[in-house]
């Protein structure tokens, strides 16, 4: 991205800051650092679990290019923790291609993960592991699913009923779904084709409701919007209520992913919005965003603006005092993230000289914050992290000179003094220094 951002002209570059500023007031989409898609959100142990798809940097034109499948995980809608790379076509011996990491879900059962994967050309698979964290390993060593017919077989989506029965659908163009049976990694039956909904494209969420059954799903093209039906069964028959968001030609593809969390009622999608911010030209660079949404008495869905229109609201503060680690973020437009070289945990990269990384409702309390301190690596030093409350020209209240560690690989705890650190703040800290590369950042904690 920011290759493109040297390469453009002077009046882009005002552009793409006045469209970055009004995309952080949004925080339109919610992350920032990579491209993602396919939303597949979870809630366990009280934590939205978000598993993404990823658009790679380089992908170009129309060909999709996404080798892996991402985690972040939120307890607060606004604030989320990038966990990095889980699972990859390479957990999949049995497939030959790298590409092809296409729209995945994951469910839990009796304490195990079931991470439902397409390959395109090659059914879908699935991978298990004992945590939401993974490392998730494939137990068939084969497609659970796979018509060789056709390339239908994507987008699956998995449903626990009440009395246990497990279901999942599939499908572009056209819907399928099977009974799973209670190990999750086989079925029993056949494979039963949908008959066709109304303006049905792909991306297929299937969920429970007080009661009601719903599919919501990426609908009518091109744009597309999200579409969604309702059933008294868990198999039929559907009837199509309409729309969850219209489409619209501010964005061209979508893809659904539903949940309620305490106390409110969201709806994950994909745009292009992230990728605006650099260009008009196309590529397939997608983010995800969300909105709340609401449901009418009768178990209908009342229509969502397009996420730019929406406000995102923050359902609990931000707790500061504790390790926070530092790819934990609301908007960090510019910067990277990247997993340690031994495969555990993430950091902050690609640190220049006046990017911006901010939290939102962060508590510091009454008594307010007295220390900062953070794990960086700098091979050069000479520079410095910003604390700022509210905007990144807000009350300055504390800064954290960073020395050189020998290396960006060589991580040293540093702090400083902070004051009138009080109350609720966004938290905004500013990267200053020479150039390029200024830092890596670990993690970091108010005391």
């Amino acid at each position: 991205m920011k290759q493109l951002k040297k390469n453009s002209a002077r009046g882009g570059l005002l552009c793409a800051a006045l469209l970055c500023a009004a995309a952080m007031q949004a925080q339109d989409p919610i992350i920032q650092t990579k491209y993602t898609a396919d939303p597949a959100p979870m809630v366990y142990n009280d934590t939205v679990f978000l598993y993404t798809s990823h658009d790679e940097d380089d992908a170009q034109g129309y060909g999709f290019k996404m080798l892996d499948w991402q985690l972040y995980t939120s307890t607060d809608m606004v604030n989320w923790t990038d966990h990095g790379t889980i699972a990859s076509t390479k957990e999949f011996a049995w497939r030959k291609r790298d590409n092809g990491a296409w729209a995945q879900q994951v469910v839990e059962r009796n304490g195990k993960f079931y991470m439902y994967c397409p390959l395109h050309g090659n059914g879908i698979g699935v991978l298990v592991s004992d945590s939401p964290y993974g490392p998730f390993k494939d137990p068939l060593g084969k497609p659970l699913v796979w018509q060789q017919e056709h390339w239908d077989d994507i987008d699956p989506t998995v449903w626990i009923d009440d009395d246990g029965q497990a279901y999942m659908y599939w499908g572009n163009p056209n819907l399928y779904y099977v009974t799973l049976n209670e190990d999750m990694i086989s079925y029993s039956g056949t494979i039963v084709r949908v008959g066709k909904l109304e303006h049905y494209q792909e991306g297929p969420w299937f969920y429970k409701r007080d009661g009601k059954y719903y599919l919501a799903y990426a609908s009518t093209c091109c744009p597309e919007g999200i579409g969604y039906a309702m059933a008294k069964y868990p198999t039929g028959p559907w009837e199509v209520k309409g729309y969850i968001m219209r489409p619209t030609d501010r964005t061209r593809g979508n893809h659904p992913g539903i949940i309620d969390y305490k106390g409110k009622s969201y709806v994950f999608g994909q745009n292009y919005d992230l990728l605006r911010l650099e260009m008009e030209e196309h590529h397939e660079r997608r983010s995800i965003s969300v909105a709340e949404m609401h449901y009418n008495d009768d178990g209908t869905i009342q229509e969502v603006p397009y996420f730019k229109d929406t406000k995102l609201e923050q359902i609990e503060d931000f707790n500061p005092y504790r390790r926070v680690e530092a790819e934990t973020m609301a908007w960090g437009y510019g910067l990277k993230t990247n997993m340690f070289a031994h495969g555990k945990g993430v950091y902050v990269t690609n640190v220049d000289d006046g990017e911006t990384l901010r939290l939102r409702g962060v508590d510091f309390g009454r008594r307010g914050a007295k220390k900062f301190t953070a794990s960086v690596a700098s091979a050069k030093g000479d520079c410095s992290i910003e604390i700022h409350l509210d905007n990144a020209d807000g009350p300055l209240v504390g800064t954290l000179q960073v020395q050189a560690t020998g290396s960006q690989d060589n991580y040293q705890e540093m702090t400083c003094e902070v004051t009138d650190a009080k109350k609720t703040h966004d938290l905004v800290f500013v990267f200053r220094g020479n150039g390029k590369d200024l830092m890596n950042w670990d993690w970091w904690r108010f005391e």
